[in-house]
C-alpha cells in the first residue's frame, strides 16, 4: 500500500504544518547555523595569510555601510599570485562552509574583489593598490595615521637592511 499525500500536505506525514517555506539543503548553512561576519572575516585572513598576502588591512564597515560588515585590503607580489590568492579563497570558503562567492578582475590580477556578502575582500598588485587608496577613502582617519606610521617604520627597516 502507498500513502501518497495531497499536493502541499506534505508536513502531515512529518508532523509539521503544510509545505510553505523553503526547506534548506544540507549544503546551504541556515540563518542559525550561518557563520557570523567575524567568523568569516576570520577564516578570510587564515586564508591571506597562509596564502602569503601582503599589507593585510581589515576595516570595520559595520555602521558606516550597508553593503558588507568588513572590508579586507590585501597585496599579492604579482598579477599571478593575486590571481591565486582569490582562488584558493573562494575554493576554501565554498569547501568549509559551502558559501559561494563572487569573483571579479582575478582574469587580469591587477586588482580582485572577493564579494562573500558579509566581508568584501580586495586583492592588488602593490602599485594599483598605491593608485586607487582604498585604505584612504574607508578607514578612519586616527587609524589612518597608525597604518602611515606602520609602513614608513617597516619602509624604513627595509631601508636599513
Amino acid at each position: 500500500m502507498c500513502l501518497i499525500p495531497a499536493p502541499g500536505h506534505f508536513g502531515a506525514l512529518t508532523g509539521g504544518s503544510p509545505l510553505s517555506t523553503t526547506v534548506p539543503s544540507a549544503a546551504t548553512p541556515t540563518a542559525t547555523a550561518a557563520e557570523s561576519s567575524d567568523q568569516l572575516l576570520g577564516r578570510i585572513l587564515s586564508s591571506l595569510e597562509d596564502d602569503k598576502a601582503e599589507d593585510i588591512v581589515t576595516i570595520d564597515l559595520r555602521g558606516r555601510s550597508a553593503m558588507a560588515d568588513h572590508m579586507v585590503i590585501a597585496s599579492g607580489r604579482s598579477a599571478r599570485q593575486v590571481g591565486a590568492i582569490a582562488e584558493k579563497l573562494a575554493d576554501r570558503l565554498k569547501h568549509e562552509t559551502g558559501r559561494s562567492v563572487r569573483i571579479e578582475g582575478k582574469d587580469t590580477g591587477d586588482w580582485v574583489l572577493i564579494d562573500t556578502d558579509d566581508v568584501i575582500v580586495h586583492v592588488f598588485r602593490p602599485e594599483v593598490r598605491d593608485f586607487y587608496q582604498l585604505e584612504k577613502m574607508w578607514m578612519p582617519a586616527d587609524a589612518l595615521g597608525g597604518l602611515r606610521a606602520d609602513r614608513a617604520r617597516e619602509a624604513g627597516m627595509q631601508l636599513s637592511q
